[in-house]
C-alpha cells in the first residue's frame, strides 16, 4: 500500500512540476497563434466597448461574426465597421493576386456577418431562441465570447431588487445559458473555444452586486474548464480574460492582450500583470492584510465613480422633470 501511495504522490508531483515547466516555456517562447478564419465567432455585448473591439479584432482575422446586443442600432454600427474591415481585406487580397496567378483568391461574404438583438437579462428562453436562430441562419458557433455586462451603480441597500436581478442575469447567469446553447455541438466535434470576459473584481471582490456577479462568473468559468478537462475534451479551449479596475489601461490594449491569449489557447489573461501578484497574495495573506492591500490599490472604492455617475444622472433627470 505504501508503494502505491508513494507512486501516486510521485506522479502528481511530476505533473505539477511539468505544468510549471510548460507555463515557463510559454513565457519564454510565444506559441504560434491559431487561425480563426472562416469560423463562426459569437460575441455578446458587441454593440459597444470591449465587445465592439473584440468584433473588430476577430474580423481582421477573417472570422465570421455573429453579434449580439440589446441595442440594435449600436450593434448595426459595429456590423458596419466589420463589413468595412472585410472590404479592406478583399481589396488587399485582390491587389496581392495581381501578377500571381497561382494564388487562389479568398472570398468574403461581406453581408454574412449577422446581428441579433438579444436581451440577456430578460430570460433564458430568449437566449435559447436566439441561439437557435443563429444555428439555422448562420451555422454552429466555434468561438463564443461572453462579454456582455452591466453596472447598477448603487450601494447594496440603495439598489432596487430588479437591478440586482438584472446584474446577476446579464453578468453571470447568461454565461450559463449561452454556454449550454452552443457547447453540445462543440462536445460532439471536440472543437471550440469559450471566452469569459470577467473582471479583476471577480478575483477579489469588494462591495456591490457587480463584484458579486463577476465573482460568480469567474467560478462558473473555472468549473466549466475543469468539467471539460475531466471529460478529456482537449479540443475545446477556454480563456478567462480579467479586465482591470486600474484606470490608466486603455480598452484597446486590454483587447489586444486578450486576443493574444485566445489565439494561443492561454487559459487566463490578467491585465496588467500586477493582478497575478494580487491574486496570489490574496491566497496567502490574512484577511486584514488583504483589506490593507485593497485600500492601497484603491479597490475598496473602485465602484464609487459608477455610483457617482448614477447619482448625477438621477439628479439631472429630476431637474429636467422639475422634481
Amino acid at each position: 500500500m505504501n508503494i502505491v501511495v508513494e507512486f501516486f504522490f510521485f506522479v502528481v508531483t511530476f505533473k505539477v512540476l511539468w505544468a510549471f515547466v510548460l507555463a515557463a516555456a510559454r513565457w519564454l517562447v510565444r506559441p504560434k497563434e491559431k487561425s480563426v478564419a472562416g469560423q463562426v465567432c459569437l460575441i455578446t455585448g458587441a454593440g459597444s466597448g470591449l465587445g465592439r473591439l473584440f468584433a473588430l479584432e476577430f474580423a481582421r482575422r477573417r472570422a465570421l461574426l455573429v453579434l449580439w446586443d440589446i441595442n440594435t442600432q449600436s450593434n448595426e454600427e459595429t456590423a458596419g465597421m466589420v463589413r468595412h474591415i472585410y472590404r479592406d481585406l478583399e481589396a488587399a487580397d485582390a491587389a496581392a493576386l495581381q501578377g500571381n496567378s497561382d494564388r487562389r483568391p479568398r472570398h468574403f461574404l461581406i453581408q454574412e456577418n449577422r446581428t441579433f438583438t438579444c436581451q440577456l437579462g430578460l430570460c433564458k428562453e430568449n437566449v435559447y431562441l436566439t441561439a437557435e436562430r443563429v444555428r439555422k441562419e448562420v451555422g454552429e458557433v466555434s468561438v463564443l465570447v461572453n462579454n456582455a455586462g452591466v453596472v447598477s451603480g448603487h450601494h447594496l441597500l440603495e439598489c432596487p431588487d430588479e437591478l440586482i436581478e438584472r446584474t446577476m442575469m446579464v453578468n453571470c447567469h447568461a454565461h450559463f445559458w449561452t454556454t449550454k446553447a452552443f457547447l453540445p455541438t462543440m462536445l460532439e466535434i471536440n472543437h471550440g473555444h469559450i471566452v469569459t470576459v470577467a473582471s479583476s473584481l471577480g478575483l477579489f471582490s469588494t462591495a456591490g452586486d457587480y463584484c458579486a456577479s463577476k465573482f460568480g462568473v469567474v467560478g462558473f468559468h473555472e468549473s466549466l474548464s475543469h468539467e471539460l478537462k475531466a471529460a478529456e475534451k482537449d479540443g475545446i479551449k477556454t480563456t478567462k480574460e480579467i479586465e482591470p479596475f486600474l484606470p490608466p489601461l486603455k480598452p484597446d490594449y486590454c483587447v489586444k492582450q486578450a486576443m493574444k491569449a485566445i489565439l494561443t489557447d492561454q487559459p487566463m489573461i490578467c491585465t496588467p500583470r500586477l493582478m497575478y501578484i494580487v491574486t496570489f497574495m490574496k491566497s496567502i495573506l490574512p484577511f486584514e492584510a488583504v483589506v490593507c492591500m485593497y485600500r492601497f490599490l484603491g479597490a475598496d472604492k473602485c465602484m464609487y465613480p459608477f455610483i457617482a455617475q448614477r447619482k448625477q444622472a438621477t439628479n439631472n433627470n429630476e431637474a429636467k422633470n422639475g422634481i
